[in-house]
Parts: C-alpha cells; sequence; structure tokens
C-alpha cells in the first residue's frame, strides 16, 4: 500500500501521474508514504469503517517489529549453564555436544556485549551480576514459549511438545525405561526427557520450572508440592542369596541390628532407613555407604552386608551376576508411597496430565517393574 499524495488528496490530476517532482516529498508530497484507508473511507462525510482484509494501518519504518538476536535454543543452554556452572554438565543436561553450549553462550555474549560467565580455570563457570540477570530472564522466556505448545495441545486435543520428567535416582533404574517407553509408543510427538537426582534436587527443579513433573517418595512434601501416589513400598531386606536369614519368610529389625549394613545413602532416603532401628531403641552396623542402588545390590551380594530398600525389581541378580533374595520386615513399619510431584496452584498443560493418567493406569495394570497399587 503505497499511499495517497497529501498535496492531491488522491487527484487523479496529470501533474500528480507519475511525477513526485509536482508534490516533492519535502513538502508532503507523493514522495511520502500514507495509509490509504482513512482517507478513501470517508463516505457521506464520516469516516467508514476499515475494510476488514486490510483492519490496520501499515507498520512505518521506525515501528518494524525487530529482528530477535538470540534462539530459544540458544537461551536453554545459557539456564543450564548458568543452573550448573559447568559446559559439560550442561551439554549433557540438554543432550548437545560441550562445544555447541560453549558457542551459543559466546554469541550470546557477543551479540549482548555483556560477560555472562567468568571462565575459571579447573572451577567452572562462575555468573556475573549480568548473567545472572539474564538466566533469571530467560528462565521466564522458555516458560512462556512453552505455553504455545501447551496452547496447542488444548485446542487440539493432541499430545505433543516436550515433557521433562525428574525420577528419584534411587529407582529410577528400575521404573522410568519401561514408563517411558509405553508412555511414547502412545503418544509419539512427544518429546521426553527424563533427569535422575535426589529428592532435594527433584524440588528445587520442580520450583525452577525445570522439571514439568518428577516421580519420588512421598517423604517431607513441602505445601507448595502436589503429590499424587502410584504405589505403597513396604520395606524389606535386601541379602545375598547365601545368608543363613534369606530362606526365611521375613525378618524383624532386631535380628539385623548386629549385622553389617550396606546404606543407600540419599537425602531423606537414609533417615527413613535409620528410622525403622531408631523407633526401636536400635542402631544399625553401617558398614558401608553408597549413593548408587546397583553398587548397593552388588555390595550385598558379594557378602559385604545387607541392605533395606522399598522398591523392589523383578530381577534378583546384582549387575556382576551375583544373586540376591529380598525379606519383608516382619515389624510393623510405615511403608512409602511413591507418586507423581507437580506445582500446586497451577494449571497444568494438557501433556502433564496425559502423563500423570498414564502413570496411574499403567501401574493399577501392574505394568511398571517394582510397584503395586496404593493400598
Amino acid at each position: 500500500m503505497t499511499g495517497a499524495c497529501r498535496k492531491c488528496r488522491g487527484s487523479t490530476s496529470s501533474a500528480c501521474r507519475g511525477s513526485p517532482a509536482a508534490h516533492p516529498p519535502s513538502s508532503g508530497g507523493c514522495g511520502t508514504t500514507r495509509p490509504i484507508w482513512p482517507i478513501i473511507s470517508r463516505r457521506n462525510g464520516r469516516k467508514a469503517r476499515p475494510d476488514p482484509l486490510f483492519p490496520f494501518r501499515p507498520l512505518q519504518r521506525a515501528e518494524r517489529i525487530p529482528v530477535l538476536r538470540f534462539t530459544l535454543r540458544q537461551l536453554e543452554y545459557l539456564v543450564a549453564v548458568g543452573e550448573l556452572g559447568s559446559v559439560t554438565e550442561a551439554a549433557e543436561r540438554v543432550n548437545v555436544s560441550a562445544p555447541s553450549v560453549s558457542t551459543a553462550i559466546s554469541q550470546l555474549e557477543r551479540e549482548f556485549g555483556l560477560t555472562l560467565f567468568v571462565r575459571r580455570h579447573a572451577q567452572g563457570l562462575a555468573m556475573t551480576e549480568a548473567g545472572r540477570r539474564f538466566v533469571e530472564q530467560a528462565r521466564h522466556i522458555l516458560a512462556e514459549a512453552g505455553k504455545l505448545n501447551a496452547l496447542s495441545n488444548a485446542l487440539t486435543g493432541q499430545v505433543r511438545g516436550p515433557l521433562n520428567v525428574g525420577c528419584l535416582v534411587t529407582f529410577a533404574q528400575i521404573v522410568i525405561p519401561a514408563l517411558r517407553r509405553a508412555f511414547c509408543d502412545a503418544n509419539p510427538e512427544v518429546e521426553f526427557a527424563q533427569f535422575e537426582r535426589d529428592h532435594a534436587e527433584l524440588l528445587e527443579g520442580l520450583r525452577s520450572g525445570r522439571f514439568d513433573v518428577a516421580l519420588s517418595y512421598d517423604m517431607d512434601i513441602p505445601p507448595d508440592v502436589a503429590f499424587q501416589p502410584l504405589a505403597t513400598l513396604p520395606p524389606h531386606v535386601v541379602l545375598p542369596e547365601a545368608h543363613p536369614l534369606a530362606s526365611r519368610a521375613g525378618i524383624s529389625v532386631a535380628e539385623l541390628a548386629g549385622e553389617p549394613m550396606i546404606l543407600l545413602d540419599l537425602p531423606h532416603s537414609t533417615g527413613y532407613f535409620l528410622s525403622l532401628f531408631r523407633e526401636r531403641g536400635l542402631a544399625p552396623r553401617i558398614a558401608e555407604r553408597t549413593r548408587d542402588m546397583s553398587v548397593m545390590r552388588a555390595m550385598v551380594a558379594n557378602g559385604f552386608g545387607y541392605s533395606i530398600a522399598n522398591i523392589r525389581p523383578d530381577s534378583n541378580l546384582a549387575l556382576d551376576g551375583g544373586r540376591l533374595a529380598f525379606v519383608p520386615i516382619t515389624d510393623e513399619s510405615r511403608p512409602i508411597r511413591i507418586g507423581i510431584l507437580t506445582m500446586r496452584g497451577l494449571n497444568p498443560p494438557l501433556v502433564i496430565e496425559r502423563f500423570a493418567a498414564f502413570c496411574i493406569d499403567l501401574t493399577h495394570r501392574g505394568g511398571v517393574a517394582g510397584l503395586r497399587p496404593p493400598g
């Protein structure tokens, strides 16, 4: 839409046709740009409504939408580096190479003329004040961008887009693979990403928006986090198959007090295991501590002691082939529940609702190893 001459007001005079010199731009003539519809829409002495096919005036040069100088992918890398303080760890989180992350950060710094991180040899990266503020704003932008996927799902009824699932490291290897396989087969357009963390890290990830949903135990759930139970898990003793107590139908906590214990030493989990003894005026004889369930099972299978766990895999083999036995604890003990964690007060997008419903249904049908319906 080129506009009408302010001198001739849309005249068809020969002086104006193809002759900008007749009405030069300096005098508001044909060389200037002016929207046509406000002029030609006056009928019967009043201004008519604009043409519905062209309801807005065209953007002038100064009003043009600026070209973004960054991508959402770059912001995702920025947030990962800001949270982890390491390019290598950030690359693992976002599933790209470390050079790709470094390049993205350098491009952002160059584009904005700011130093976002200070590189310290052998100490990773430290955020500058500008970096801290950029990371905070980047989180907000990514959260807003994610709402487009939620809106698309709500409008179409289809489940697609990213789903970031955190899982307690204690049972991730048992629960997540089969659960993810089944959900992704049913919802192939979902971009599923999993993260194994301890309980405290899962809560922090939910609050920061890094995780959309998390799977964990119902231990110390804060008021701002909602918990949907999936299964109830009583404690049981993990023993080497050749142990004298391995053939028993049940074992009391008192019978374990004198035995060497391989403690699965994770935040919240440790307190729960030790409380089984403390509530009976006993203390376990801790021979070794580990944060890895596979290491715990291998240590037990090789005769270094027993352990206690709540989730039981289908296999009775440790990773090195050693054989294990799982025996229930006979004392009245508080079971723990595994369930789905989400932030309260939020309207969850369709993909999260579908994932939660899928987990509940699959668990109740016995489709998740080591879990049984809540009771």
